[in-house]
């Protein structure tokens, strides 16, 4: 089973650690465009701040992302699992699963990330801000970036097992599964019902899917197929309901 995660927005900025080694990380096939992604945004943040503030969405009190970004190479780093936030992975807590637990993580977890492609939770990195739908000079959008790089590494990762995937619509262009892969692929959506209505809430839905994920890794259970899934966190306690590889998870209390 691989699961994949999107990044987060906020993320730690660590005190301390060594700087950034981007061929000490997981998945060494991506180096070399990690370092053209790494490159071109240095060179935006270090050259053109107001430009690199527009391209990256960012607004006049954010210049510490850009200043952050623009040092990428000598900010102090630390675990992947550390540095993202955010109400997913708050719910999620790496940090607190126990040693088993963690083992699973580190092999059966991957964020998406625009400046990393993908990062294990064990990955040291830095802060930084990047979104799945910038463009950079000279690379043009980071999704089309990345897709080519991802379209062979993912299968290869999930092997004969299952694909969950928790990506955000902002990262869903990073890579797409194939015909073969799409069978093997469970998505999650996460329905709040309350006085016989139910609605997604994007708060809600991301901590449940963190749950989600945390459960899957406290638990050790590893399906293979949508249906396996769904079973396998109905067997947790979750409500359930099966169309095809999505999942639709019920939720009555917030």
């Amino acid at each position: 089973m691989l699961v994949l995660l999107p990044p987060s927005e906020g993320k730690t900025v660590p005190a301390r650690g060594k700087p950034l080694d981007l061929k000490s990380l997981a998945l060494p096939e991506l180096t070399t465009t990690r370092e053209r992604i790494v490159d071109a945004l240095i060179d935006l943040c270090s050259n053109d701040p107001e430009a690199a503030s527009a391209a990256l969405g960012l607004g006049p009190t954010q210049a510490d992302a850009i200043e952050r970004n623009a040092a990428l190479l000598t900010a102090p780093t630390a675990r992947a699992d550390r540095i993202y936030t955010g109400v997913l992975y708050e719910a999620l807590d790496l940090g607190s699963l126990d040693a088993a637990a963690k083992r699973r993580a580190t092999r059966r977890v991957a964020v998406v990330s625009g400046l990393f492609g993908l990062v294990r939770a064990g990955d040291r990195i830095p802060a930084y801000r990047l979104s799945g739908d910038v463009r950079l000079p000279g690379l043009g959008s980071v999704a089309s970036t990345w897709r080519p790089e991802l379209t062979p590494v993912v299968p290869d990762l999930v092997g004969r097992g299952l694909l969950v995937d928790l990506r955000s619509q902002t990262y869903s262009g990073f890579f797409r599964p194939d015909d073969r892969l799409a069978q093997r692929t469970a998505t999650v959506r996460v329905l709040h019902e309350h006085d016989g209505e139910r609605k997604v809430v994007s708060h809600f839905n991301k901590a449940t899917k963190g749950r989600i994920v945390r459960a899957l890794l406290d638990s050790g259970a590893d399906p293979r197929t949508p249906a396996a899934f769904a079973d396998a966190l109905r067997d947790l306690g979750w409500t359930v309901e099966v169309d095809g590889g999505r999942l639709d998870v019920i939720v009555t209390e917030i």
